[in-house]
């Protein structure tokens, strides 16, 4: 099966997501914002895997940018524990620079389903 640039980077950052909270678990005791963290960070290739196979453009565009928000939704956290210094300076830059290149791919990917849909 074909796979996208998107849907790797957003499995692997998936994948980093479940091992911060796996550290921040067993290491750091820290079980409730990882959790969160866990549930935004992993929905974002989910929906990423969703929409590859949408109903139409405007379900395509729909999750999306839900996959959008669940990004965003992941800065947040990141950010937070971050500022509550369960991440080191080197993990959240990681983390972060990981989102932001999410998030420019899902901009992109629906401004140009957009302008499709407009032809």
């Amino acid at each position: 099966m074909k796979t996208s640039v998107l849907s790797d980077k957003s499995f692997d950052f998936a994948i980093k997501v479940v091992k911060v909270c796996k550290y921040l678990n067993e290491e750091k005791k820290e079980n409730i914002l990882s959790k969160q963290l866990l549930r935004s960070g992993t929905a974002i290739g989910a929906l990423i895997s969703e929409g590859r196979y949408a109903e139409s453009k405007l379900d395509f565009i729909h999750k999306y940018g839900i996959a959008q928000k669940e990004c965003c939704e992941t800065e947040y956290w990141i950010k937070l524990m971050f500022k509550c210094e369960y991440l080191s300076q080197k993990e959240y830059e990681s983390l972060i620079n990981d989102t932001t290149e999410l998030l420019k791919m899902l901009t992109a990917s629906i401004l140009t389903a957009k302008k499709t849909l407009k032809k």
